[in-house]
């Protein structure tokens, strides 16, 4: 690889699920819950020595008014068990999964992280993320009991009990000596944890894997999510993929880092983007402007426009010009949906003075809003916006969601990675075993005690691709498996 002349640019992938960001009536659109596509969208972005896979996560099918909202993708499989998959057959590729803090358990959480890192040879992340709404929240005992205010101070805590847990075996604990007969030591695993949220105590059953931490990303929006990024977070998602939002939201978290002793390379800012790839830049606008007609379609459009003014709309044509009435602000049609949950009526003047200045019908509004690819263009010119994007810190990368399933990243990997490869911003291949390495972070997310890789197991299952080989999982084994993270406010999961 030619001397780095920039700054590296990140590259993730997600395999969506929800939000409606897929053509899945396209022919060449194959199943959402497969293993086969989760497999081949995920060796296709280690393919293209991309950082890591990640899968958002939804705990309720959302509603427009009363009835399963069906222009999502419906059915979901548990993230960290396909990933667990997925680690059989990558070697080097970080398996990251949005997981809630809000309706599970430090102990049980921490345990399947440290399980994962552990599978994959140090290869795990984790999104922290909450739910607002008792909506979800009937779908779990605790029922929707949380007060919003307590959202964060919940999920921080969490984090902190997780890291208490991980941190509970010390490097030399597990020592499986036959000479002694000693397995582990005698206090390994032993944790307490006392809180407002959390009151724990007893063994953690799980040494954890090479990175020790799986790494942390969140996704929030508001200035409370913002900060606990720069407190806690290692990677950031964020909605931002015009340039002047980003750049602001960019210098915003970057300089918070400070106040907890953190440096800005401490913390990757990663948006969500669709890239559309063509011969040319005008093939790629055209078939960039069918994919936004096929991504909101007038059922889409009228939906959209439902759940910001909260009232039925379905009289009105797509195609023609915005209701004349007012919107309602407190009447939510769409359930689940954190996106237009709050400031609609804000939200509503800001369409209605868009759609008038451009002359934009119902459908055209809610394209220009949310169905637009982030990179259209020719290879050359795709490579040459993401690298001026990082360059100019907008972002430290992407996490590239495709229109299509599995087939999405094929053209980016074979045909704008090489460019981005030859300017020298992206990598020839992975250098480091572990996610952490593949994102140039510590191997100590915090200045607290470390707890250490471990030691593998006699006959050690901790390398890379470990469980199986690729073969394994050849077949069709229909395993059951956007937006890029979960929640565009304040971390939430969208179900």
């Amino acid at each position: 690889m030619p001397a780095t002349v920039g700054r590296r640019v990140h590259l993730a992938a997600q395999l969506p699920g929800i939000h409606n960001v897929t053509v899945w009536s396209d022919p060449r659109s194959e199943s959402q819950i497969s293993i086969d596509s989760f497999i081949r969208l995920a060796r296709t972005a280690e393919r293209g020595k991309f950082d890591f896979f990640f899968l958002a996560e939804g705990l309720r099918l959302r509603e427009h008014k009363g009835r399963v909202y069906d222009l999502d993708i419906a059915g979901r499989p548990e993230n960290l068990t396909v990933l667990s998959a997925l680690a059989a057959v990558t070697t080097r590729l970080g398996l990251a999964a949005t997981v809630n803090a809000t309706f599970n358990e430090p102990y049980e959480v921490a345990r399947r992280f440290a399980t994962l890192d552990r599978l994959s040879g140090g290869r795990a992340a984790w999104n922290v993320v909450t739910s607002h709404d008792a909506f979800t929240g009937e779908n779990f005992r605790r029922g929707g009991f949380l007060p919003e205010a307590d959202r964060y101070t919940r999920a921080a805590e969490f984090l902190t009990a997780a890291r208490k847990l991980w941190d509970s075996w010390s490097e030399d604990d597990l020592k499986a000596d036959a000479g002694t007969g000693e397995f582990i030591a005698p206090g390994a695993g032993r944790f307490t944890h006392q809180g407002r949220h959390f009151d724990i105590s007893g063994r953690f059953t799980t040494p954890p894997g090479p990175q020790g931490h799986p790494v942390i990303i969140q996704s929030g929006e508001s200035d409370t999510g913002r900060e606990f990024a720069a407190s806690d977070a290692e990677v950031v998602f964020s909605r931002h993929n015009r340039i002047d939002a980003a750049r602001e939201f960019y210098r915003d978290v970057k300089r918070r880092l400070a106040a907890y002793g953190r440096r800005p390379d401490d913390l990757l800012i990663l948006p969500t983007a669709g890239v559309v790839v063509a011969d040319t830049d005008e093939e790629a606008a055209a078939y960039a402007a069918e994919i936004s007609r096929g991504l909101v379609g007038p059922q889409t459009a009228i939906a959209h426009l439902e759940a910001v003014w909260g009232r039925d709309l379905s009289g009105y044509d797509p195609d023609g010009p915005l209701p004349d009435v007012e919107p309602e602000d407190e009447v939510p049609l769409l359930e689940g949906h954190s996106v237009f949950r709050k400031g609609r009526a804000e939200t509503a003047r800001q369409w209605r003075r868009l759609a008038e200045e451009r002359n934009l019908s119902i459908r055209e509004l809610v394209i220009e809003v949310g169905g637009r690819q982030t990179f259209v263009g020719s290879p050359r010119t795709v490579a040459d916006a993401i690298d001026d994007y990082v360059q100019t810190e907008g972002a430290d990368g992407f996490v590239l969601v495709p229109h299509l399933v599995p087939g999405g990243l094929d053209d980016f990997v074979d045909r704008v990675v090489p460019i981005l490869q030859e300017k020298g911003v992206h990598r020839d291949d992975y250098t480091g075993g572990t996610l952490r390495d593949h994102l140039g972070l510590s191997a100590a997310p915090r200045p607290a005690r470390w707890g250490g890789p471990g030691r593998r197991l006699r006959g050690g299952h901790g390398g890379h691709g470990a469980i199986a080989g690729p073969s394994r999982y050849g077949g069709n084994s229909g395993i059951g498996g956007h937006d890029g993270h979960d929640g565009h406010d304040d971390k939430e999961t969208s179900a």
